[in-house]
């Protein structure tokens, strides 16, 4: 048994790569509600979060023999999540032009922040009011670990607006966290 998957995942893949229904769906109910946890971060709506969850294990069923073993399985179907978020953002400026915004250079705060400070829970949760851009380039820089470079492809925008967008989704944050903003 490969040392990157559970007992209860190794036993499911090998169905799920069959089409069995049955491992899908128990596959589906074992990592859904972590999945959906993932799609919330990105998409503004429970609406949307649930398209994006359907979507991402399309998606997941249609790749599942791509994935190697190499990493988590776990680690390897939220990345799937996270692109199909982006992808799900990406279609949606495409058709509102606008929906991520260019801005300004920001000079970089090197002091430490209040955002230093919180729990992870609470500082997703807030995360929640920042606007769609704002949001998506903080979740991706800040907590899936993309650098400016890689967010600029898969987002369509240039490396200075992704800095530029986290670092005042970080001032944001620090403003509502110290009470400064209404959320």
């Amino acid at each position: 048994m490969n040392t990157n998957f559970t007992h209860t995942e190794a036993s499911l893949i090998p169905s799920c790569l069959k089409g069995d229904r049955k491992s899908q769906k128990a596959l589906y109910n074992l990592f859904a509600p972590k999945l959906f946890t993932v799609c919330l971060k990105y998409m503004k709506n429970q609406m949307d979060a649930e398209d994006v969850l359907q979507e991402g294990f399309v998606k997941l069923f249609n790749n599942l023999h791509k994935f190697k073993g190499e990493g988590s399985f776990e680690g390897w179907m939220r990345r799937i999540f996270v692109n199909t978020a982006i992808e799900h953002i990406r279609r949606r400026k495409m058709e509102s032009a606008g929906c991520l915004e260019v801005f300004e250079n920001s000079i970089i705060d090197k002091k430490p922040s209040a955002l230093d400070n919180l729990y992870n829970k609470d500082l997703l949760g807030t995360s929640n009011n920042l606007s769609r851009g704002y949001r998506t380039v903080f979740h991706l820089y800040a907590i899936e670990g993309y650098s400016h470079k890689e967010i600029a492809a898969k987002l369509g925008i240039t490396e200075s607006t992704s800095k530029s967008q986290y670092l005042r989704a970080k001032a944001w944050l620090r403003t509502a966290i110290e009470g400064k903003q209404t959320a």
